[in-house]
């Protein structure tokens, strides 16, 4: 359990880092359910699912593939001005040849106006450049510089967000009806563009803020460890992108095959599953250093087989937290109760983003033994299985088919990961506890939701349930680590 110590200590760090903003982020949730119309809500998380598409791609797995050589390599500066170099070069492009593009581009991909599209390609790229700097940092163990500037990222995110979609149009309400009087109007809308403006913003300022990180950087490139990141990094952003599809199709697919104001009423509901996203990155901020980190020691696949065990654990009480006092919660992040009829979805999302972190835990078999391009294949199997699932399941379930889609697809890819996990990189995992977890997890989640919905008592009751079981099943590693 020590071990546990030792991880948990740095994914503190981390965890505040990516979990605090993306809290922040779900309490703006609360803004635009309440400004913004169902199917403006839709609008606005298409634009977030056009952004995260092109963010995969111009990173280029290029950020992995920083952590796999900058462990081995002994010349570890040109590991980092040469992971920076290919993703300024691809920023650039993709900044000439999307502003050029930019009509094409709206009327594509359904944008209201070639401004937004232009505001994208600028946002995306500016996060691009950002990715080695905050890698590095978080690789050579400094996580309160991370976390402080992760922390000021969102804050101006919010701070702006804020003020363009209430405070300011609360000021122009008394100058509005100065010009309605005299017969002219040019009222100010709240709207998505403004949404996408406070995005910019906030971008901007991480890079203005990351100009230190990027002045200590020696710029010497070496062509042999640049191959060596490219060759390992595009099975990770082919995979990349099955994941996006994995996350975000279903947004896309709802509204074309049924139509954009269920497509909100989905979207709203389903930032409810962030709460186990939430843990899930923060984990992942950890673990992907660690995991590299501790490769070479001898007890590296008992750690693994550990920390699996309790990111589990951790994960099914999430699920069983946000099931119980679901209702609490959305009352909390969504503001208009237009939105909450699609709230049967949320349970089904939750076992989907558990299933979601339980692959990304297994994936450490193939980066560890440079099988990207395995991983690479189960994520397209995965973006294949997403969209089969959902023209299926969609126009016969509506929006649970698109809930089931994700739970189907992400336990299939679980599946098919451990199973040639056990050839390449075997790993003790505890398989019958982890089943078992889940199992009585999903039960006292029915229970909750279908019969016991509301009931503070009887959540309060499972949760203690659960937290027994857990006491039971791991008492021995428990005291162990308590007689230390």
């Amino acid at each position: 359990m020590s071990i546990l110590k030792s991880f948990f200590k740095d994914t503190i760090f981390y965890g505040i880092a990516a979990v605090l903003p993306r809290f922040i982020s779900l309490a703006l949730v609360a803004v635009f359910t309440d400004v913004l119309g169902k199917a403006d809500f839709s609008d606005q998380t298409t634009w977030y699912v056009y952004a995260a598409f092109i963010n995969v791609f111009l990173t280029m797995g290029i950020e992995t593939s920083f952590f796999r050589y900058y462990t081995s390599e002994t010349e570890k500066g040109k590991v980092i001005s040469s992971s920076l170099v290919i993703l300024l070069i691809t920023s650039t492009l993709f900044l000439i040849f999307g502003w050029l593009g930019s009509n094409y581009a709206t009327t594509y991909l359904g944008f209201k106006d070639p401004l937004f599209f232009k505001m994208l390609v600028c946002i995306t790229v500016l996060d691009t450049i950002c990715v080695i700097p905050f890698a590095y940092l978080r690789v050579t163990g400094r996580p309160v510089m991370f976390m402080v500037i992760k922390l000021a990222n969102i804050l101006v995110l919010f701070l702006t967000t804020i003020f363009l979609l209430v405070i300011l149009p609360e000021m122009t309400v008394f100058s509005n009806s100065l010009l309605k009087e005299m017969g002219i109007f040019s009222g100010y809308q709240p709207g998505v563009i403004h949404i996408i403006l406070a995005n910019l913003l906030a971008s901007l300022f991480t890079v203005l803020v990351l100009i230190p990180v990027f002045m200590k950087i020696n710029w010497s490139v070496d062509i042999i460890i640049t191959k060596k990141l490219l060759t390992y990094g595009w099975p990770i952003m082919v995979g990349g992108i099955a994941y996006v599809i994995n996350e975000n199709m279903d947004k896309l697919l709802i509204q074309s095959l049924i139509d954009k104001e269920t497509n909100g009423i989905y979207a709203a509901c389903y930032k409810l599953g962030v709460f186990m996203t939430l843990y899930i990155t923060a984990f992942r901020m950890g673990a992907e250093p660690f995991f590299f980190n501790h490769a070479h020691t001898e007890d590296a696949r008992e750690k693994y087989s550990l920390i699996m065990t309790w990111f589990i654990i951790f994960g099914c009480f999430a699920m069983l937290f946000v099931t119980g006092f679901i209702d609490l919660l959305s009352g909390i992040i969504i503001r208009n109760d237009v939105y909450l009829e699609g709230l049967f979805i949320v349970p089904v999302i939750l076992l989907a983003n558990l299933f979601s972190g339980i692959y990304n835990n297994l994936a450490i078999w193939y980066k560890l033994t440079d099988n990207t391009k395995i991983g690479m294949y189960i994520s397209i199997l995965g973006a294949v299985l997403t969209i089969l699932s959902l023209f299926v399941l969609v126009p016969f379930m509506g929006i649970m088919g698109g809930a089931l889609a994700t739970l189907f697809t992400y336990g299939s890819m679980v599946l098919v990961s451990w199973y040639f996990g056990r050839h390449y990189y075997p790993v003790p995992y505890e398989i019958k506890k982890i089943i078992f977890l889940i199992g009585i997890t999903v039960v006292l989640c029915a229970l909750s939701f279908i019969w016991y919905r509301g009931n503070i008592w009887f959540n309060i009751l499972f949760l203690l349930t659960m937290l027994s079981t857990v006491a039971i099943l791991e008492r021995r590693n428990i005291f162990r680590n308590s007689s230390k």
